[in-house]
């Protein structure tokens, strides 16, 4: 079974239709049967269409888990709660994002929109940082996939008071390596009081393989992924949480150049990573996230001097595996029966005020938020080898704000929990707008209709 990621090129709509199920339906005739995808993005949009990128599960047919999966699967909501304001922040993995595309670097952002919110639901790329985590205190941290899920309307979220969390390693061939994992496990137990059920080492592990797309974000290739899903199904009973370490193949010298290149090279192990875990979350309705391991003592001692900020957890860090402990010890339970989205506990996409995204990311989470009718600010500033228009997207006026900076989206998500409209805030301000309608002409026509409404329809007998 692998996890491989494709290129496609997507035409334009050629009409009035959801784009949501333009994308599905057009991914869906370019795939085989056994084939699923798992990940899903726009990465440009030119006269030729749309270039996307899909993470693709092959194989399906051997799953462990008996049902069929879609990461198009959509629920429309309803209504808007107001009682709170809840907002998602999403920086799409191995995208070169000015931040949040190394280690942690969006953590500072995040923390600064949920001063603005009650919750701020986000994943792993935006806070974790190795052996840091910083995330705010009413951070909801849970994987990209289950952020798409819950903008689709398909999942809800729970809050927990903690998870049992089971540790998945490589059998690795330098046992130092390995028991730095087992060290960060028990470190997080004394200082965090998780609850680690056990540490898993896999032998054979499933190979993973960084690499680059064309457009230049970070993707990757999942060998003997079967033998990671067997252990997942074969104790299930055991966790509420799964977390991955795991070697991640790159290229000769890339781990040297990437640190000594001032920020420059995308991180290369993300891609690969977020496709591992969106398909384990996507399985099986958990909480997961994945950390790299080491090649070897060398590797995880080695030292580049001082290096650029951005990347100074990576390399003060060895294990690289806290964050994620860290983040998946409180990550919230992933609701599936619509029965309780009812509940005053459970969080769904009715109670999301708004997604902040960086400007020119088009997703799941993206087109989501466009059906859902839930407001989207993009940050400029957040720079990203993702090229597409937003604007030229189907929103209602007043759903799409594009703001410089991400204090600039505070801004905009402050004004929409005081129901304050932005334009009322900004100079110069437009003219009210006025028109004329003409009523006599359409009452007339609207009578009429009413009238022929009216009319008792005639009977065969009558006909006859």
């Amino acid at each position: 079974m692998l996890l491989i990621e494709r290129e496609i090129r997507i035409p334009f709509a050629k009409e009035e239709v959801s784009l949501l199920k333009h994308f599905e339906s057009e991914i869906k005739a370019q795939l085989s049967v056994d084939e699923v995808p798992v990940r899903f993005a726009v990465t440009k949009s030119d006269a030729d269409g749309h270039h996307c990128e899909i993470g693709i599960l092959t194989e399906s047919d051997a799953l462990p888990v008996g049902r069929q999966i879609s990461i198009f699967d959509f629920e429309q909501r309803t209504f808007e709660n107001t009682d709170k304001f809840n907002a998602v922040m999403i920086v799409p993995t191995g995208i070169g994002a000015e931040l949040g595309g190394h280690a942690g670097d969006a953590t500072p952002a995040a923390r600064l929109l949920a001063g603005a919110c009650n919750k701020l639901i986000t994943h792993p790329n935006v806070v974790n940082a190795s052996d840091i985590n910083e995330m705010p205190e009413n951070g909801l941290y849970v994987e990209g996939s289950v952020i798409s899920k819950l903008l689709m309307g398909t999942i809800g979220l729970q809050d927990v008071r903690s998870n049992r969390i089971l540790l998945i390693i490589d059998e690795h061939e330098d046992k130092d390596v390995a028991e730095l994992a087992i060290n960060a496990a028990s470190a997080a137990r004394i200082t965090l009081g998780l609850d680690c059920t056990g540490v898993v080492k896999m032998n054979p592990p499933a190979y993973l393989r960084a690499d680059y797309s064309s457009s230049g974000s970070a993707v990757g290739r999942v060998e003997g992924l079967e033998r990671l899903l067997e252990v997942i199904y074969r104790r299930r009973s055991e966790f509420d949480a799964v977390a991955l370490a795991s070697k991640v193949d790159i290229s000769e010298g890339l781990y040297a150049r990437y640190f000594l290149s001032g920020g420059e090279i995308i991180n290369p192990w993300g891609g690969v990573e977020a496709m591992l875990t969106h398909t384990v979350s996507l399985l099986f309705d958990i909480p997961s996230a994945h950390a790299p391991m080491a090649e070897n003592m060398d590797e995880a001692n080695a030292l580049f001097g001082i290096v650029d900020p951005r990347m100074s957890p990576e390399a003060v860090s060895s294990c690289f595996l806290h964050c994620v402990l860290k983040g998946l010890y409180k990550s919230p339970r992933i609701i599936t029966d619509r029965m309780l989205f009812t509940h005053p506990s459970i969080l769904t996409a009715a109670d999301i005020s708004c997604l902040v995204i960086p400007d020119g990311c088009v997703g799941l989470p993206t087109l989501a938020a466009l059906e859902q009718g839930i407001p989207v600010i993009a940050v400029r500033e957040n720079r990203n080898r993702m090229k597409n228009d937003l604007e030229k997207l189907p929103f209602v006026p007043g759903k799409l704000f594009i703001v410089d900076n991400y204090l600039e989206a505070v801004g905009v998500m402050t004004a929409l929990k005081g129901g304050i409209s932005v334009s009322a805030v900004r100079r110069p301000l437009a003219e009210t707008h006025v028109t004329s309608e003409h009523l006599c002409e359409q009452l007339k026509g609207y009578n009429e209709g009413k009238e022929v409404s009216r009319r008792p329809k005639s009977t065969a007998a009558e006909k006859g």
